[in-house]
């Protein structure tokens, strides 16, 4: 049987106390496609890697994507009222600020595929840390690989230069 559309600022009246940190996202349709309500503020530095395709529509106030485009790390803002639709297989950490709102849809997972979440030193680029899982509950499995991560400072400090890799993003200002 069908549902009844949502009432997107109704939805929110009721439920953005189910947003909340460190990743703010709450799972609304997961039938053929996954559609997240996803609030502000977060606190996540970790580029999460998927291989099918991420669509970002930007509700209320702006964001910052931090992708990792052809090896350069860059910033993609998508404010408010504007999409973006992200290629499979790119690295990204979506940072939101406070009082945002925004909508990704995301494929189902192909069979036997892996999702990764991977943090890079912020002070010389370096991966740190990498985990990978096959995803099957986003909000819950994201969210155990980043306190995993924030709780074993041996996995958080970089190879190269020693320096411990930080929870939040480093230089990200609201577009």
């Amino acid at each position: 049987m069908l549902s009844s559309p949502l009432n997107l600022p109704k939805w929110l009246e009721e439920n953005s106390h189910l947003l909340k940190p460190p990743i703010n996202n709450y799972c609304v349709y997961n039938d053929g496609v996954t559609v997240m309500i996803v609030g502000g503020p977060n606190a996540r530095s970790d580029y999460h890697i998927n291989e099918t395709a991420e669509w970002f529509y930007q509700y209320r106030g702006s964001m910052l994507l931090k992708v990792v485009d052809a090896g350069e790390f860059r910033d993609i803002p998508i404010r408010e009222g504007e999409m973006f639709l992200l290629p499979p297989n790119t690295p990204h950490n979506p940072v939101r600020f406070a009082d945002t709102v925004g909508i990704v849809l995301e494929q189902p997972r192909p069979e036997g595929s892996k999702d990764r979440l991977r943090w890079y030193c912020q002070n010389d680029g370096e991966l740190v840390h990498e985990a990978a899982f096959y995803c099957t509950d986003l909000g819950t499995q994201i969210k155990e690989a980043v306190n995993a991560f924030r709780d074993n400072e041996q996995i958080r400090r970089c190879k190269k230069c020693g320096e411990l890799a930080e929870m939040v993003p480093r230089n990200a200002s609201q577009p």
